[in-house]
């Protein structure tokens, strides 16, 4: 899809699957408001990258009216059209301490939010879904408030393993990172169905039926394997997105 023909903006593909993914996720109900946020690297170092507008509701977003910012430039939230100070605070952190997060998203999806929540917050791998975040998840035990600039740090060192591309936000909701918008909003989507399952299992107050580490293993590695379910995935959202008519491409 190419861009209007009036404006002059860069990283066209991938703005239009930035915008896709906030409209679903508005659909599905995995925001919270306007107070969440998405972003995507855009140069070599991850520094500069993409993200949404501040106090834009998730279902009105479109990819020209993504914002560009600088992790390195300490006046950002100086400058017009400056993003929500928490996402500065977050995803510059994390666009300069990660440079493998080429893509991250972050929201307080019901079900990864109440996880966070528990004493215990680990998710143990009692189905397929679960088992692909099998050893692959950061924990936070440490909240500390709004993510702002200091909070935002301490939150993005959490995430400097590379093998492991989703942060349990102590007390506050899910960090997931990936190399595409694509990667990354299909490990988001089965993180959340993955905690529902957990969260659901836990209220039959019936015991857990855990799956082998050796098993839970050898399916998180299948799954990492398996050919192009993420670039599948957002294909048919921006498919019956566009078959709708919605101007999330505009």
């Amino acid at each position: 899809m190419n861009a209007p023909n009036t404006r002059n903006l860069t990283h066209w593909a991938e703005r239009v699957d930035l915008a896709a993914a906030f409209r679903w996720t508005a659909r599905l109900n995995m925001h919270e408001g306007i107070a969440n946020h998405f972003s995507l690297s855009i140069n070599e170092d991850g520094s500069r990258f993409l993200m949404n507008p501040n106090h834009r509701h998730f279902s009105r977003i479109k990819a020209s009216e993504l914002i560009e910012v600088d992790a390195n430039d300490p006046e950002t939230l100086r400058k017009p059209g400056a993003p929500d100070p928490t996402a500065w605070g977050l995803h510059g952190g994390l666009h300069r301490l990660c440079p493998h997060a080429r893509c991250a998203m972050h929201v307080h999806s019901i079900h990864a939010t109440v996880l966070a929540c528990l004493k215990d917050k680990r998710l143990p791998p009692i189905d397929q879904n679960c088992a692909t975040f099998f050893n692959r998840i950061a924990i936070d035990e440490a909240y500390g408030g709004l993510a702002f600039e200091e909070e935002g740090a301490r939150c993005a060192q959490l995430l400097d393993d590379p093998a492991k591309k989703v942060l349990v936000m102590g007390n506050h909701g899910v960090m997931v990172i990936g190399d595409t918008v694509a990667d990354t909003f299909n490990r988001l989507y089965y993180f959340e169905r993955a905690a529902e399952t957990y969260i659901r299992a836990l209220q039959t107050g019936q015991p857990l039926d855990v799956l082998s580490d050796e098993i839970a293993e050898k399916t998180a590695r299948e799954l990492e394997a398996y050919p192009d379910q993420g670039t599948q995935h957002l294909a048919e959202l921006k498919a019956i997105l566009d078959a709708e008519g919605s101007d999330y491409a505009g």
